[in-house]
């Protein structure tokens, strides 16, 4: 495209290339800084997408650019794909869609760097401050990729979301891990050493499945923005292969916000990142480990019944889980808000920072229904409102609110930061069935004589409880 600038300009386009770098990093940057807030948040994505486009115009003036055909094909198809996706993946499928997009990010980082290394007739051209980014960019990005599409079909339910494992995997994982970083070394000395390149994109692909298929469903949250971090990683590595400043900033960004959040996770579920990737639990199924003994008598509810403790209490929480989503009942439940609010009656929502599959999953379903971003409170912010609570609804969530977690030393869950539910006046649980989470432990919390159950699909339930509360 610089071919058809005037030949006057040409000697400034460089730095120019790289003001505009800048803009665009200041886009990303602020763009980032607004998605702290879900009331921002929109706009936050909106400008770092801007800022994006900003950067891809740009480096279309690269002057090393010869061809556009299949840079044009690429944006049309990629933006068709991403336009369909938009509208027709679910709020359900978020997650998996997610670990597609790392996956894809990571396997297009590594592209890169063995596209740059591959079209060099001689490679010993290469620094080797270069040779080692590319070995590097092609590791982070071959393991990031074959993971993520792990964690999807784990996700999806085409792989097991059990932990599955055998004796001295972990082992075998991080010696593998090792012999890349020195794989990489040597290929760093030789880079005309074809089988070491070879061996080091097949390991790497390997670690990838590997690291990911002991991890259990519980820990998806985590994966997923540890991978997303990974994907970032990479692009900045793949960026300092081809030189270009704002892949490296963009891939940083990506790569520090995903650790960040990653570690958030990680305290959100009192554990260590080594014990999420070594040692972790949970999957689809499991049996009760805890609460054994004592009364197991389980109160039922009805709608009717339900209807007329929440019309005429001060205040209700709503705690919304993974079942909320799988049930696409964010709309409805929206409507039995509004009209309890038509009633006087103060209505919360309370977000556990790793309910659902992916991080901010809650928040993002129920802002698709256009619940009020200041009812969306964090776990330390509505803790301290259980106790003044006369209603709590529990729809679909299950670990994240097991009193086992603060009682039981002995639990996987314990310490393990959850809503207090346990102190409000009445919890109401909406469930298909007492059958244990993620973590595969019983909850106490069903049985508890100020609990009751609601059983059925959180969406009929919820229906019947809209058309209950037109005849209180």
């Amino acid at each position: 495209m610089s071919q058809f600038l005037p030949e006057a300009i040409l000697p400034y386009l460089p730095d120019t290339i790289q003001i505009i770098y800048l803009i665009a990093t200041f886009f990303f940057i602020r763009g980032l800084k607004l998605l702290n807030s879900p009331a921002t948040a929109r706009k936050g994505n909106q400008l770092a997408a801007a800022g994006m486009f900003i950067g891809i115009v740009v480096t279309l003036f690269d002057q090393q650019i010869i061809s556009f055909e299949w840079i044009i094909a690429g944006i049309l198809l990629g933006g068709l794909i991403g336009a369909v996706l938009a509208k027709k993946v679910a709020m359900t499928a978020m997650p998996e869609l997610v670990a597609v997009f790392n996956g894809f990010g990571g396997g297009a980082s590594a592209l890169v760097a063995w596209g740059e290394f591959s079209r060099l007739v001689d490679p010993t051209t290469m620094s080797p401050d270069s040779l080692i980014t590319t070995g590097l960019g092609i590791f982070i990005g071959a393991l990031t990729f074959t993971g993520s599409f792990v964690a999807f079909g784990k996700l999806k339910g085409f792989i097991s979301g059990n932990a599955i494992t055998f004796p001295g995997l972990n082992i075998i994982n991080i010696g593998s891990m090792i012999a890349v970083l020195v794989l990489i070394g040597f290929f760093t000395f030789d880079p005309t050493n074809q089988t070491i390149f070879w061996i080091i994109l097949g390991l790497s692909l390997l670690i990838g499945i590997t690291s990911v298929i002991p991890i259990g469903g519980a820990d998806m949250p985590v994966v997923i923005s540890l991978l997303n971090s990974y994907s970032g990683i990479a692009a900045s590595m793949a960026g300092f292969v081809i030189g270009n400043n704002l892949l490296i900033i963009a891939g940083a960004l990506v790569g520090a916000a995903g650790l960040i959040l990653t570690q958030i996770m990680c305290k959100a579920m009192n554990r260590s990142l080594a014990n999420v990737i070594f040692g972790s639990f949970g999957g689809d199924s499991g049996t009760s480990g805890s609460g054994e003994a004592g009364d197991k008598t389980v109160r039922e509810t009805s709608p009717e019944d339900l209807a007329i403790q929440v019309a005429y209490a001060s205040k209700v929480v709503i705690a919304p889980g993974y079942g909320l989503a799988v049930a696409q009942a964010q709309h409805v439940l929206k409507e039995v808000a509004a009209k309890l609010e038509e009633r006087g009656v103060q209505v919360k929502y309370g977000i556990h920072p790793v309910a659902g599959r992916m991080p901010g999953h809650m928040n993002v379903l129920l802002a698709e229904a256009d619940v009020p971003y200041d009812q969306l409170l964090d776990m330390d912010q509505i803790n301290q409102e259980f106790k003044t609570t006369d209603v709590v609804l529990i729809i679909g969530a299950n670990d994240v609110v097991n009193p086992v977690a603060k009682t039981e030393p002995g639990s996987p869950i314990y310490g393990m930061p959850i809503l207090n539910v346990d102190e409000a006046k009445r919890t109401v649980i909406f469930k298909r069935s007492l059958s244990p989470g993620y973590a595969g432990i019983d909850n106490p919390l069903f049985y508890d004589e100020n609990n009751q159950m609601f059983f059925g699909d959180a969406k009929k339930s919820l229906q019947a409880l809209n058309e209950a509360l037109n005849d209180v």
